[in-house]
């Protein structure tokens, strides 16, 4: 088992239960942070626990030969450029969502991983949740039949109570409602409905509410999506709502259908007018400190260990959700016009 040390550029919320799921790993470290703003490393070693080097300069970072992986948690327009060069320093790389903000930007991230022989994870971290792998392990089975049918949906209201909404309220940082955080509900929908998609079709407006007037681009989007084997599945990216955060599940299939935590199946003989209830724990919060990191990044550094792509997040499984995301996003530009997918 091999020990690695992980470099963090940007230092805000996300970062901070970054390092604690780093941590907690049985092999990766936190050695060092990068950051614009200027960071007392004696201060950082006693909050983490362990020495902690502090840079404002990414190149010296990535010169730092304690630094085996980058984990990038800075605003996603910075993304392309920062994973680019950490690839180019033979750095791996943990990748915060979104990607990048465009199609061309994503592509060249995958391009240069795969040219300098470094590994990637992307944190859609709602794939390790207690939530998914149960509903995962529930279609595995086959305990729904084949999906027809299949919605996953994001309420999030990011307003001025949460840290994000000082920049992402812009559109090069923020970009579009699946974009800024409904990704990881149209990522959710990829992984459970399987297969390729077709055709995208998305149509984005915004609230009338002044609370979220800031924001430069539409703040809601619905999303239809055509699987190549004539399954349809939608996902609703909504980031203006003024309710409980809610990560809205339903599938169904030939021989039965889930809703959140609760399911019916024919082939366990299972009440049809009565739910059934699963025991996991549900995505009901969008503050980074819930968000199931550690087994991600524990996931991530035995791939590492075993000289492989990681499961369920690598650069390449991610890109395929960001090329259907980027389409929406085209075909809501575009006032819903149909757009297939390469």
């Amino acid at each position: 088992m091999t020990t690695y040390g992980v470099g963090m550029i940007g230092y805000g919320w996300a970062a901070g239960a970054h390092i604690d799921a780093i941590n907690a790993t049985r092999q990766g470290r936190v050695t060092a942070v990068c950051s614009s703003r200027p960071l007392d490393a004696a201060e950082l070693s006693a909050r983490h626990g362990r020495p902690i080097k502090a840079y404002r300069s990414l190149e010296e970072m990535l010169a730092d030969p304690a630094v085996d992986v980058v984990d990038i948690t800075s605003y996603p327009s910075r993304h392309r450029d920062e994973a680019v060069a950490a690839a180019a320093a033979g750095k791996h790389i943990i990748l915060e969502k979104p990607m990048a903000n465009s199609r061309e930007e994503v592509r060249d991230i995958v391009a240069a991983a795969a040219k300098h022989g470094v590994k990637g994870c992307v944190c859609f971290e709602c794939r390790f949740s207690s939530q998914f792998r149960v509903t995962k392990a529930l279609l595995d089975e086959g305990l729904l039949g084949r999906l027809h049918y299949g919605e996953v949906d994001y309420y999030h209201g990011i307003g001025p109570w949460y840290g994000q909404f000082r920049w992402n309220t812009s559109r090069r940082d923020g970009g579009s409602a699946l974009l800024t955080a409904g990704c990881h509900a149209l990522d959710a929908l990829l992984l459970l409905m399987g297969g390729e998609v077709e055709s995208v079709t998305s149509l984005a407006t915004k609230s009338a509410s002044p609370v979220f007037a800031p924001y430069e681009y539409d703040t809601t989007s619905v999303t239809i999506l055509h699987f190549k084997g004539g399954a349809v599945g939608k996902t609703a990216a909504v980031v203006d709502c003024l309710q409980p955060y809610y990560f809205h599940t339903h599938l169904v299939g030939s021989e039965g259908s889930l809703l959140d935590d609760r399911f019916h199946s024919q082939r366990l003989h299972t009440d049809r007018h009565t739910w059934s209830r699963l025991a996991m724990k549900l995505l009901d919060s969008g503050d980074v400190s819930d968000h199931p990191y550690q087994a991600q990044f524990q996931a991530f550094f035995d791939a590492l260990d075993a000289g492989v792509e990681m499961p369920l997040t690598s650069f390449a499984e991610a890109a395929r959700t960001f090329d259907v995301l980027f389409a929406a996003d085209e075909s809501a530009a575009a006032g819903g016009r149909p757009v297939k997918l390469a």
